[in-house]
Protein backbone atom coordinates (compact mmCIF):
# COMPACT_ATOMS: atom_id res chain seq x y z
CA UNK A 1 0.00 0.00 0.00
CA UNK A 2 1.26 3.58 -1.03
CA UNK A 3 1.76 5.91 2.16
CA UNK A 4 4.51 6.63 4.14
CA UNK A 5 5.78 3.33 4.58
CA UNK A 6 4.44 1.09 7.54
CA UNK A 7 3.22 4.64 9.25
CA UNK A 8 -0.02 4.81 7.14
CA UNK A 9 -3.11 4.54 8.39
CA UNK A 10 -6.48 5.44 7.02
CA UNK A 11 -9.92 4.89 6.89
CA UNK A 12 -10.11 4.12 3.36
CA UNK A 13 -7.28 1.45 3.78
CA UNK A 14 -8.00 -1.68 1.29
CA UNK A 15 -9.14 0.86 -1.35
CA UNK A 16 -7.67 0.88 -4.24
CA UNK A 17 -8.63 5.04 -5.21
CA UNK A 18 -6.58 7.45 -6.57
CA UNK A 19 -2.95 8.58 -5.86
CA UNK A 20 -2.45 12.51 -6.81
CA UNK A 21 1.06 13.41 -7.35
CA UNK A 22 2.45 16.77 -7.52
CA UNK A 23 4.56 17.59 -10.77
CA UNK A 24 7.39 20.41 -9.89
CA UNK A 25 9.32 19.69 -7.31
CA UNK A 26 8.05 16.21 -6.87
CA UNK A 27 7.78 14.18 -10.22
CA UNK A 28 9.87 16.35 -12.00
CA UNK A 29 13.42 18.91 -10.65
CA UNK A 30 12.17 22.05 -10.57
CA UNK A 31 14.52 25.76 -10.13
CA UNK A 32 12.49 28.38 -11.72
CA UNK A 33 9.47 29.39 -13.61
CA UNK A 34 10.91 28.85 -17.39
CA UNK A 35 7.17 29.13 -18.89
CA UNK A 36 4.34 26.33 -19.80
CA UNK A 37 5.53 23.03 -21.28
CA UNK A 38 9.04 23.78 -19.94
CA UNK A 39 10.02 20.74 -17.45
CA UNK A 40 12.83 19.89 -15.33
CA UNK A 41 14.21 16.09 -15.57
CA UNK A 42 11.94 13.59 -14.10
CA UNK A 43 12.88 12.05 -10.44
CA UNK A 44 13.62 8.74 -11.09
CA UNK A 45 12.66 7.72 -7.41
CA UNK A 46 8.78 8.58 -7.98
CA UNK A 47 8.96 7.43 -11.27
CA UNK A 48 9.33 4.05 -10.41
CA UNK A 49 7.31 4.45 -7.24
CA UNK A 50 4.50 5.45 -9.93
CA UNK A 51 5.09 2.63 -11.88
CA UNK A 52 4.63 0.19 -8.58
CA UNK A 53 1.27 1.61 -7.85
CA UNK A 54 0.19 1.39 -11.61
CA UNK A 55 1.02 -2.04 -11.30
CA UNK A 56 -0.45 -2.39 -7.80
CA UNK A 57 -3.85 -1.03 -9.35
CA UNK A 58 -3.73 2.36 -7.81
CA UNK A 59 -4.69 5.08 -10.37
CA UNK A 60 -2.21 8.05 -10.66
CA UNK A 61 -2.94 11.29 -11.49
CA UNK A 62 -0.42 14.51 -12.26
CA UNK A 63 -1.72 17.28 -9.72
CA UNK A 64 -0.55 20.60 -10.66
CA UNK A 65 -1.17 24.24 -10.80
CA UNK A 66 -0.43 24.16 -14.26
CA UNK A 67 -3.96 22.20 -14.95
CA UNK A 68 -5.65 25.08 -12.94
CA UNK A 69 -8.61 26.78 -14.47
CA UNK A 70 -6.37 30.39 -14.32
CA UNK A 71 -3.68 29.27 -16.37
CA UNK A 72 -3.75 30.56 -19.39
CA UNK A 73 -1.36 27.76 -21.02
CA UNK A 74 -4.00 25.03 -19.57
CA UNK A 75 -4.87 22.86 -22.19
CA UNK A 76 -1.58 23.03 -23.86
CA UNK A 77 0.52 22.11 -20.45
CA UNK A 78 -2.33 18.93 -19.74
CA UNK A 79 -1.93 17.81 -23.08
CA UNK A 80 2.40 18.31 -22.55
CA UNK A 81 2.44 16.31 -19.44
CA UNK A 82 0.20 13.92 -21.11
CA UNK A 83 3.02 12.96 -23.37
CA UNK A 84 5.46 14.10 -20.90
CA UNK A 85 4.13 10.68 -18.44
CA UNK A 86 3.91 8.29 -21.49
CA UNK A 87 7.30 9.51 -22.72
CA UNK A 88 8.62 8.52 -19.26
CA UNK A 89 6.42 6.18 -17.12
CA UNK A 90 5.03 4.27 -19.99
CA UNK A 91 1.67 5.45 -20.25
CA UNK A 92 -0.48 9.01 -20.32
CA UNK A 93 -1.67 10.08 -16.65
CA UNK A 94 -4.73 12.36 -16.39
CA UNK A 95 -3.98 15.64 -15.02
CA UNK A 96 -6.13 17.78 -13.19
CA UNK A 97 -5.56 20.91 -10.17
CA UNK A 98 -8.20 18.90 -8.52
CA UNK A 99 -8.87 16.74 -5.46
CA UNK A 100 -11.75 14.68 -5.68
CA UNK A 101 -13.89 12.11 -3.31
CA UNK A 102 -11.60 9.10 -5.07
CA UNK A 103 -8.16 10.83 -4.07
CA UNK A 104 -6.41 8.53 -1.43
CA UNK A 105 -3.35 10.03 -0.84
CA UNK A 106 -1.65 13.25 -2.33
CA UNK A 107 1.86 13.64 -2.81
CA UNK A 108 3.75 16.93 -2.83
CA UNK A 109 6.68 19.04 -2.08
CA UNK A 110 4.89 21.70 -0.29
CA UNK A 111 1.91 20.01 1.85
CA UNK A 112 2.23 19.65 5.60
CA UNK A 113 0.49 16.29 6.66
CA UNK A 114 -2.23 17.17 9.47
CA UNK A 115 -3.41 14.63 12.04
CA UNK A 116 -6.81 13.40 10.85
CA UNK A 117 -9.23 15.33 12.90
CA UNK A 118 -7.35 16.58 15.20
CA UNK A 119 -5.30 19.58 13.80
CA UNK A 120 -2.13 18.77 14.63
CA UNK A 121 1.08 18.52 12.08
CA UNK A 122 1.86 14.26 11.53
CA UNK A 123 5.87 14.29 12.11
CA UNK A 124 6.90 11.04 9.61
CA UNK A 125 9.97 9.70 10.74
Amino acid sequence: MPGFGKEFNSTLQGYKGDLLVDFDGTLATYDSWKGPTVYGQPIKEMIDRIKQWINEGYKVKIFTARACSTNEYRLDEINALKKWSKEHIGIELEVTAEKDFKALEIWDDRAVTVEFNTGKIKTIM
